[in-house]
């Protein structure tokens, strides 16, 4: 149970360290993970949201706190970069599908984020496929539920 909680923590690291450091960093290091280049669509790749420093900040959080926890630095870097390229393939998507950066696409926002990282985690770590499905679920729905109470205190430029 305790590992379970441990990797719910390094998701919500991975999605939570890239608003932390654009906050800190404003625009500094802000360039986009896409080069603001365009699909063939005529839209963008991924969009202005995701960025390199968002990328390296997800994933350092993740190596450090992992680290901290004894999985180990590197796991806790790919966990995170997992997390983040589940994130880019929703941005991809929902460009795809004409949404803008940031508009909402329920379970899109928040399961391949969670669900990535989890399969390195079946095989990497002793967690089982319901553990992973557990956590995936319940870091989808704190996501979706904690997101608007994140937008009133000032956190999230978005309520979702």
């Amino acid at each position: 149970m305790l590992l379970s909680l441990e990797l719910y923590v390094m998701l919500v690291l991975a999605n939570g360290a890239p608003v932390v450091a654009a906050r800190m960093l404003g625009e500094r290091w802000d360039q986009p993970v896409d080069g603001n280049r365009l699909w063939s669509d005529g839209r963008p790749v991924l969009g202005q949201s995701k960025t390199w420093r968002g990328l390296v900040s997800g994933c350092l959080a993740c190596a450090l706190f992992s680290l901290s926890t004894g999985l180990g630095f590197l796991f806790g870097a790919l966990f995170g970069f997992l997390g983040l390229l589940g994130d880019m393939a929703s941005s991809f998507i929902k460009r795809r599908m004409g949404l803008q950066s940031s508009a909402r696409a329920l379970a899109l926002d928040q399961v391949p984020e969670a669900a990535l990282p989890m399969v390195l985690a079946v095989f990497w770590l002793p967690v089982g496929w319901g553990s992973a499905l557990l956590v995936i679920v319940l870091f989808t729905l704190s996501n979706i539920l904690f997101s608007p109470l994140l937008h009133r205190l000032g956190i999230r430029d978005k309520p979702h």
